[in-house]
């Protein structure tokens, strides 16, 4: 099984679904051929939440999936600022109906807002075996060493970290790191930036004017990064795979497992080309180099640092 998470991020409808996030209408009959290339070619591994289009791209993900118990699912709670007894148990019965499964392989708190008493009411679903493994997303090392501490008070382990990693936002080696010294994954969202660092936009072919995405990355960003998509360009072609994918293996030597979202057959066969592609120290420092020039440092607004 290829070591990355699908992300689906893109496959809901409504708010926070495709058409207001990246400006593209839901392709059902796409994204039902993209999960059958995808799983074709081995990556059995899918990330959704129930904030995806609201619960929509859960829905669609069941029923893709379904009769299939190799494929490995990843869903998120995300908990509001106050803490409401019981929401996290309820959000995890609701995604388990629309995924028509029983457990979650992986099971996030999406944010850290109340940690201690969502972790507490994730114990016993653990425990019962209908989350796997437990993890926790957008987090500083300090949430995470917590959840660590309240877990291991009842004899659990955390099992993963989610957070936003790319190379606009390489400020988590830290995070990596200990994830990786004490058997955590650390998983890496928006590790192409929504598309931005794909190599298939530009100021002059930007993302679609009524967006999130282009809010949050206007052609004044995509100018900025002119330098970094032409070296990204020049290691692909010297490796022959596309370009959109040397974000993803610079991730992958970061020490990271990448989720990444794909919406059409051709984007799980240009993940599978890259991945026997191994990016050296010299191409890992010069896409480095060349991102800190672009004086980008990239958040989302749901993001707490």
């Amino acid at each position: 099984m290829n070591d990355v998470l699908i992300g689906t991020w893109a496959w809901g409808s409504g708010m926070n679904g495709s058409s207001i996030v990246f400006g593209k209408k839901r392709d059902e009959a796409a994204l039902k051929a993209s999960f059958e290339e995808a799983v074709k070619l081995g990556f059995l591994k899918w990330d959704t939440a129930a904030v995806y289009g609201m619960g929509t791209c859960e829905t669609l993900l069941g029923t893709l999936i379904k009769g299939n118990d190799e494929i490995y699912i990843s869903t998120k709670f995300f908990p509001e600022k106050k803490y409401k007894s019981g929401a996290l148990t309820a959000s995890f019965g609701e995604s388990m109906k629309r995924l028509g499964r029983e457990y979650a392989d992986l099971f996030w708190i999406h944010v850290p807002n109340n940690l201690k008493e969502n972790i507490q009411e994730a114990i016993p679903l653990m425990k019962d075996g209908r989350i796997r493994s437990l993890g926790i997303s957008n987090v500083s090392l300090e949430h995470l060493r917590f959840a660590e501490e309240e877990l291991a008070k009842e004899g659990l382990k955390l099992g993963a970290v989610q957070n936003h990693f790319s190379l606009l936002r390489n400020d988590q080696q830290p995070i990596i790191d200990h994830c990786n010294q004490n058997g955590i994954t650390y998983c890496a969202y928006m590790v192409l930036e929504q598309g931005a660092l794909s190599g298939h936009y530009s100021a002059e072919n930007h993302f679609p004017t009524f967006s999130m995405r282009n809010f949050a990355f206007p052609k004044s960003k995509f100018k900025k990064i002119e330098g970094l998509l032409a070296v990204m360009k020049k290691i692909a072609d010297d490796h022959g795979i596309d370009p959109s994918q040397v974000p993803i293996l610079w991730s992958m030597g970061k020490g990271a497992v990448p989720i990444v979202g794909i919406t059409k057959p051709s984007h799980a066969q240009k993940l599978a080309e890259a991945m026997n592609v191994t990016l050296t120290a010299d191409e890992m420092r010069l896409i480095e180099e060349e991102a800190a020039k672009t004086g980008i440092r990239q958040q989302g607004t749901w993001e707490p640092q």
